[in-house]
């Protein structure tokens, strides 16, 4: 019986060794979770260390995704710094380019580039800049194709269509920035035939009744001092 009695009872030793070996494995959970935490946060570090020293390189990926993001920031002042923006997206030269830029901006700042864009920017900016956008080609060196000369037009009738509040007006910044990219005068041509086949008006026209009177024939200046062809 009291041999029964002494067998049923814990054993102090087993019974500390079972506390022990608990405890230990729960140490080992917590210190391996803590260990991956600490090394997902030091790898996140690197690659934005990483990133940030690159964006000091002019014209890589990292350098467009932090422009992009001051551009919308604007020092702290109320909107975005559409002219900065624009120049920005001008400046890249290719899709395959563009499609980097969106994945460091995703990665070092947790967003998306084109829902910042459309959050910071009046529809007819946003129309522009999605046409600046829209217009890269596939490769650098690419020659003007019918979808850019579209572009060129839609981009027209996006700064035609700019308003200040419920004031209508016309960005004429932006009027200019096509003028100084559409490379010939028969670009130009070309640009002015997708605008009526697009919006069933003449383009000549069109921007006279947006500039002021004084302003067009330095508009067309731009134009007229390209190559023909």
């Amino acid at each position: 019986m009291e041999n029964t009695a002494t067998h049923n009872q814990a054993n102090p030793q087993e019974e500390m060794s079972l506390k022990s070996k608990v405890g230990y494995s729960f140490l080992a959970v917590a210190g391996f979770t803590g260990l991956v935490w600490l090394g997902n946060k030091f790898i996140k570090k690197k690659v934005e260390d990483k990133a940030q020293s690159k964006s000091f390189e002019d014209g890589t990926p990292q350098t467009i995704a932090k422009q992009i993001k001051m551009a919308f920031e604007n020092d702290g002042y109320w909107g975005t710094d559409v002219k900065a923006l624009r120049k920005v997206l001008i400046d890249i030269k290719s899709k395959a380019q563009l499609k980097q830029v969106f994945d460091v901006y995703t990665k070092e700042y947790h967003r998306n580039m084109y829902k910042d864009m459309s959050d910071e920017l009046q529809t007819s900016q946003y129309d522009e800049m999605l046409q600046i956008i829209a217009a890269k080609p596939n490769k650098v060196g690419q020659v003007p194709t019918i979808s850019q000369y579209s572009a060129w037009a839609k981009r027209l009738k996006a700064a035609f269509d700019k308003t200040y509040g419920f004031i209508p007006g016309t960005d004429e910044a932006a009027i200019k920035a096509v003028f100084n990219e559409i490379p010939t005068q028969l670009d130009f041509a070309r640009v002015a035939v997708a605008y009526q086949k697009e919006y069933g008006d003449k383009l000549m026209e069109a921007l006279k009744s947006e500039l002021e009177y004084w302003e067009y024939p330095e508009y067309m200046q731009i134009i007229i001092s390209k190559r023909k062809a």
